[in-house]
């Protein structure tokens, strides 16, 4: 089974993001912020790993740098709420491999997932 990592500040986003994820996917670990996001991934080294954008300490942008610069491979997947279409086509050119839209349709967070490894 496939591991992941959910990085949001907000508890409730991260606990429907589990919800959701864990009918195909191992979670093996979340996080409020960017800092504590890089170390999580070192240490458990997941298949993917979900980032929001806007988060205290380091914010998604360059928690994606830093777990891109630690892992070229990581496949990083941006959570986002509509309102940050720049944020995100940002994130993708960096090398974030899909985003989801905030609030999101479950099948769409499958889909994307499932995509990172087909």
């Amino acid at each position: 089974m496939k591991k992941g990592i959910i990085v949001d500040d907000a508890t409730v986003m991260r606990m429907r993001l589990r919800d959701i994820l864990e009918k195909k996917y191992e979670i093996v670990g979340e996080a409020e912020d960017g800092k504590k996001a890089l170390a999580l991934y070192l240490a458990l080294k997941p298949d993917f790993i979900t980032l929001d954008i806007s988060m205290p300490n380091v914010d998604g942008l360059e928690a994606l740098n830093l777990i891109l610069s630690a892992d070229p491979t990581a496949r990083v997947v941006i959570v986002s709420a509509v309102g940050q279409k720049q944020i995100v086509f940002e994130a993708l050119s960096r090398g974030a491999k899909d985003f989801i839209v905030k609030p999101f349709d479950p099948e769409r967070v499958l889909v994307s997932i499932d995509r990172l490894f087909s």
